[in-house]
């Protein structure tokens, strides 16, 4: 057993939040939390130097996906919050709206409290590689659908759909193409002019290497959101109602301009290191891992790698054994962290017929190293011969 006095735990949970941040993002969060004001709240030097902050990432973001006007970006605290404003605050009873059992319960939960005030939901099946085709979402459009609604990547396999096509079929159809990027926002490229995204709602503490509490939701211009929350917002403050025009109708209260300035620094680390350069490293990293566990006697690995072009995600179970003991042991004898269980995912454990015993994610950064593999890699085999 290691002694984890002597070496730090292999950290091997990027999927559900990216441990190692940037240097810059460090000393962007701390120099923020000794200088900014309230944005928007004040014309003294520090709200004023909150407010140039916020807009600047707000500008980075833009840029970033491609969005033809920072205003149409809004800061919320992750993406269950953007995608709570983004399917309660533009669906009505009645409306006919497709998603896929890839979803993350931030999704299947506010469209199941849609479904019971009259929503028409349909959830794509899965093939065997756990994944859903842009071909799916064409033959299940109605007379009533109004909007397509679908993850970018499986938070559980890495699986990632072609947005593009997807896109283009919402947009030939008129429907409103919601996108849930919180497993390929900084590690994949997202246009969402070219991609026909209506609404993109994205995480900044994952792949975009930012503080936990920092996200967002782009909406196109001419789309309108209700916004689920109303107060304060700096202006307008004798109006009874809150302000209408983006971002203000979707940022109510104080932002967390703290961890904004992080987000922004991330995401100046991402452009200066090269996105294409990180993917390429995540990539690789978990298709060594994979190649090197997949042939393992009673380990099996779920989900489509016929192609590299998927999220550095491998999932996977040994034999019969819980994934909770898998974890346990990984953790408590190797020191490396993992994350086991439901991943939020339900309806795609189901569909992987996992929903009893869970699955083993593994899960690389490119500040991962290709000899955290090889202990995570020996470790596979080892217990794989104990078979728990």
């Amino acid at each position: 057993m290691i002694d984890r006095r002597e070496q730090d735990v292999i950290y091997l949970d990027n999927a559900a939040t990216t441990r190692t941040k940037p240097g810059e993002v460090i000393e962007a969060v701390v120099s923020a939390m000794q200088s900014l004001g309230n944005a928007g709240r004040g014309a003294n030097d520090a709200s004023l130097m909150a407010s140039r902050s916020v807009y600047e990432v707000r500008s980075l973001l833009a840029e970033f996906f491609h969005g033809e006007d920072p205003a149409r970006i809004a800061f919320t605290q992750n993406s269950t919050a953007s995608l709570n404003m983004a399917i309660k605050g533009s669906l009505h009873p009645g409306d006919h709206v497709i998603s896929t059992v890839l979803e993350h319960n931030s999704v299947l939960r506010p469209l199941y409290e849609m479904e019971a005030r009259g929503l028409e939901l349909t959830l794509l099946p899965c093939d065997e590689y756990g994944m859903v085709y842009a071909a799916d979402f064409k033959e299940a459009i109605r007379d009533n659908t109004r909007a397509i609604i679908c993850t970018h990547a499986s938070n559980l396999t890495g699986n990632v759909l072609d947005i593009r096509s997807i896109g283009e079929i919402a947009a030939r159809h008129d429907l409103l193409f919601i996108v849930d990027a919180s497993q390929t926002a900084g590690v994949f490229d997202i246009d969402v002019e070219e991609m026909h995204i209506d609404i993109l709602c994205f995480t900044g503490h994952k792949s975009l290497m930012g503080p936990q509490g920092t996200g967002g939701i782009y909406v196109k211009k001419g789309v309108k959101v209700r916004p689920l929350l109303t107060g304060g917002s700096g202006i307008k403050t004798f109006h009874k109602e809150h302000p209408e025009d983006m971002p203000a109708a979707l940022e109510a209260g104080t932002l967390n301009g703290h961890g904004i300035a992080g987000l922004g620094a991330a995401i100046r680390y991402i452009n200066m290191t090269g996105m294409d350069l990180i993917r390429r490293q995540e990539q690789d990293m978990a298709w060594y891992f994979y190649e090197n566990i997949r042939d393992i006697p009673g380990v099996r690995v779920y989900g489509d790698f016929r192609s590299k072009n998927r999220c550095p995600i491998v999932t996977f179970n040994i034999g019969d054994c819980d994934s909770g003991v898998i974890g346990d042991d990984l953790l408590m004898n190797y020191d490396i962290s993992v994350r086991t269980g439901g991943h939020c995912a339900p309806l795609m454990h189901q569909a992987l017929g996992t929903a009893s015993q869970g699955a083993v994610r593994v899960s690389f950064s490119h500040f991962n190293s290709t000899e955290e593999a090889d202990v995570i890699i020996r470790a596979v085999r080892e217990m794989a011969v104990s078979s728990c």
